[in-house]
């Protein structure tokens, strides 16, 4: 099980400016291709997709596939014109869905 997602955004910017968000999520990513102890296969179990938006808008999404490790950090860069809310999206192949929202002020 992943824990709760950490995520950083400015709390402030001027309109027009282009900032770096930088997210982790806690996660132990197996591939589905080892043998556990029984000597079967593992299943596999990743987060698979991170997506972004801005009031709404996507801004960034990735795939992720199996080769990515543990912990998965993810830094993108936005250019914001006006205040608003970031939301963070992590699906996990078991269908869990982490989530996390930062606000910020654009002036």
């Amino acid at each position: 099980m992943a824990s709760k997602p950490r995520v950083k955004v400015p709390k402030k910017a001027a309109a027009g400016d282009v900032i770096t968000i930088k997210t982790l999520i806690s996660h132990a990513m197996e591939s589905g291709q080892r043998k556990g102890k029984d000597g079967n296969l593992i299943p596999r179990k990743i987060i698979n997709k991170f997506t972004a938006d801005f009031n709404g808008t996507p801004v960034f999404s990735a795939d992720i596939e199996p080769g990515v490790a543990a912990n998965p950090f993810i830094e993108f860069n936005v250019k914001v014109t006006e205040s608003g809310t970031f939301n963070f999206i992590w699906l996990d192949d078991d269908g869990s869905e982490y989530t996390s929202s930062k606000d910020i002020a654009v002036n």
